[in-house]
């Protein structure tokens, strides 16, 4: 399950989307791309912020599944803004408000990240895990993770050349498969001792 949120994690896009904010923006009509990359990160942290305190009030599988179905709306609400944009003309007032809903949607799954699927498969992983085998599997468990960020790091500007539709189109199929995931197998773990959260592995 820890290894399983983190690889999500990564696959969702979102380090992808964060690098090349830029081309992304750029792609999507906006002209100062770098003043609006730099808001992206100031939000991210923001939003950062508010889960440190949010965590231990609603719990860590609740925010994670709200964190991911806000990611997958925001995401397919992007793929479809650049899907409409290759379609229309860049005089038509169509063309500017699908530019301003990209980059809303862009916003909000940058905000969704930040807010559970970012910091909370860290947190669960070193709740899961027990004691004797801590060290191990969490050190394969941020290999893993760092090796999904190196691959979607690598591919995501392949992606956007390719089509910036279809790319957002993938992040939002694994967005919506975190959901799942998060709803059918991550356990709640807040307040809970390591015996509780593995017997409800059984």
């Amino acid at each position: 399950v820890g290894i399983g949120l983190l690889v999500l994690q990564q696959l969702s896009g979102t380090n992808g989307v964060l690098f090349y904010s830029s081309t992304i923006f750029g792609n999507a009509g906006i002209s100062s791309s770098n003043a609006a990359t730099v808001g992206l990160g100031a939000i991210q942290v923001i939003a950062t912020g508010i889960t440190t305190w949010l965590v231990d009030k609603s719990g860590r599988r609740l925010l994670l599944i709200i964190s991911s179905s806000v990611m997958t709306v925001s995401l397919l609400l992007v793929s479809i803004a650049f899907y409409l944009e290759g379609v229309t003309s860049e005089d038509s007032p169509l063309h500017s408000i699908l530019s301003i809903l990209s980059v809303v949607g862009l916003v909000t799954m940058v905000i969704g990240y930040s807010l559970g699927l970012g910091p909370i498969p860290w947190l669960i992983m070193s709740e899961i895990l027990p004691v004797n085998i801590k060290g191990l599997a969490g050190s394969i468990a941020t290999l893993t993770n760092w090796l999904t960020s190196w691959m979607i790091t690598m591919t995501a500007n392949l992606l956007l050349t390719w089509s910036s539709g279809g790319t957002f189109t993938i992040y939002t199929v694994v967005a919506a498969f975190t959901v799942a995931f998060a709803a059918i197998w991550v356990p709640e773990t807040k307040g809970r001792a390591l015996e509780e959260i593995q017997f409800s592995f059984r």
